[in-house]
């Protein structure tokens, strides 16, 4: 294509979205190399972000004191993606948040023929997900290895862990009592998360970017539609029902982590908060809608 047709596409893409055209189907099928997370921070969006989650004072105090992370992508206009969040390069352990890893590098190796797709496979990976399944999650780390995630999770492509942006998506123990640990290097951590390289997974999963389109589309069919409907969904299975939900999320004593990407006629989001509090599941349900009013007033900034 030459450079005449390219910008020619080019306008009629930022034309269309302008007019509030956009693609309604995932993955969004991505023809070039997506921006990275960070550097679609909107300076808008974060200081409503922070206005909104500070208005709570018990959010403000976890927040101040590195015991909550939020952070959000707002994917309305796909010609103008906006990134907010609050202690999002601080890593904390996220339960069984990161099984998002496994399913990726699972889907990398499946992709490079390091892993035979059989039934066995796929149908562990959707229990992983899905319900979270232990025993399913641990035969999948068997199967692809731990130097396999991480090379995975570091892949230049990916960078969904960097020790240079504090960290990020970690999986180096088997969800069983027994079996050698792999931590992550910066805090000694077996399931780790940030709540920017969570955005980030969920953000390159939407674009098609995730090993490829297609293993991108099945990993979707697999987030799609949790059975678990605490946390996060339980809300948007009130106020959105009309939404498709991809979701992963995690607990573990007072460790509480949920992340989703929300795809729906009046809503295209993803929302990720990783809480060290008690209350971090009632929390999380909470904070749906204060993220909801976050993102309709930011949008509302927008000038054509």
């Amino acid at each position: 294509m030459n450079n005449t047709i390219k910008n020619a596409v080019s306008i009629v893409i930022l034309f269309l979205g302008v007019l509030g055209f956009s693609q309604t189907e995932l993955p969004l099928k991505s023809t070039e190399a997506i921006d990275p997370i960070a550097e679609l921070q909107n300076a808008d969006l974060q200081k409503l972000l922070q206005t909104e989650i500070y208005k709570n004072a018990e959010w403000k105090s976890l927040i101040q004191n590195k015991k909550m992370s939020i952070a959000i992508v707002d994917l309305t206009d796909q010609c103008n993606i906006k990134y907010a969040g609050l202690n999002d390069d601080h890593m904390m352990y996220a339960a069984s948040l990161p099984k998002i890893a496994i399913l990726l590098a699972a889907m990398d190796a499946i992709d490079t023929g390091e892993l035979e797709d059989t039934k066995e496979v796929r149908n562990d990976m959707r229990l992983m997900i899905s319900k979270s399944n232990n025993q399913a999650s641990t035969r999948m780390i068997d199967r692809v290895g731990y130097d396999k995630i991480e090379a995975v999770l570091r892949a230049p492509k990916n960078k969904l862990y960097d020790e240079e942006v504090g960290g990020g998506l970690w999986v180096g123990k088997r969800y069983a009592a027994g079996g050698k640990r792999h931590p992550e290097p910066m805090k000694g951590l077996s399931h780790a998360a940030t709540t920017k390289q969570v955005c980030s997974f969920y953000y390159q999963l939407a674009m098609g970017n995730l090993v490829n389109t297609e293993r991108s589309k099945e990993m979707l069919e697999i987030m799609k539609d949790p059975a678990l409907h605490h946390k996060f969904v339980n809300t948007l299975d009130r106020i959105a029902p009309k939404a498709t939900i991809y979701r992963k999320s995690g607990s573990w004593k007072n460790y509480h982590a949920d992340s989703a990407l929300v795809w729906g006629p009046k809503r295209k989001y993803i929302i990720v908060a990783l809480i060290e509090n008690d209350l971090g599941e009632q929390i999380t349900r909470n904070l749906v809608v204060p993220i909801e009013k976050v993102l309709k007033k930011s949008r509302s900034l927008i000038k054509i």
